[in-house]
């Protein structure tokens, strides 16, 4: 599993705000934090200070709009929305490795829509992950090995990719095209590898059981 080494930046969004050890311990170790306009409200009322803001400004608050000045770059394009925006501004700025925390929670489609976006970043050549409460969305392309341990929980989601087949899963992976097909396997070694040409989304839970 990724630790606080692992990345570059951190970006904290707008849905609920962490609360397990793995996503606390990488937003408070984090070499920079990058928060988008709403999360930015709970992060400096908890008294912390991101090294930036990015967003529309439409959810940052009054308050906190003028005590980030400075350190807030606003973003009008209604094109994308401010997780993506957060992650361009890391791009543009040459960091690859990147964290998402507190993406989900809140709007089911918000989530949703957020976890899908991975996809999208790794096309783009980055090493984007996101770390929930439960576990962590790992995109990948073609055979990938993976940390894992014995009885973890494990789900993947197919987004186009063919000749799918796994190596210390409990359940065999074949070619399929509904996402549910590939849920609730469960890791046997304390490694799994996912063989397959083209793009998937792995999940993989931080504890046993949960």
């Amino acid at each position: 599993m990724k630790t606080t080494s692992d990345f570059d930046a951190v970006v904290l969004a707008n849905g609920d705000f962490p609360t397990h050890a793995t996503p606390l311990a990488i937003l408070h170790n984090a070499p920079y934090v990058v928060c988008c306009d709403g999360a930015a409200n709970e992060y400096l009322a908890r008294g912390f200070r991101p090294d930036a803001i990015v967003g529309d400004g439409d959810s940052l608050s009054v308050e906190y709009r003028a005590a980030a000045e400075g350190f807030f770059h606003p973003v009008a394009d209604q094109e994308t929305n401010d997780q993506t925006k957060a992650i361009a501004f890391l791009h543009e700025r040459g960091m690859r490795r990147i964290a998402i925390l507190g993406a989900t929670g809140k709007r089911e489609d918000h989530t949703l829509g957020n976890i899908s976006l991975l996809m999208e970043y790794s096309r783009q050549g980055l090493e984007v992950v996101m770390v929930t409460d439960y576990g962590i969305f790992t995109p990948a392309c073609g055979t990938r090995t993976f940390a894992s341990h014995p009885g973890q929980q494990v789900s993947l989601f197919n987004f186009g990719a063919t000749g799918l087949r796994s190596e210390g899963l409990i359940y065999p992976l074949s070619d399929f095209d509904r996402w549910w097909q590939g849920t609730l396997n469960e890791s046997t070694q304390t490694q799994l590898t996912i063989c397959a040409t083209g793009y998937y989304l792995l999940f993989q839970t931080h504890d046993e059981g949960r």
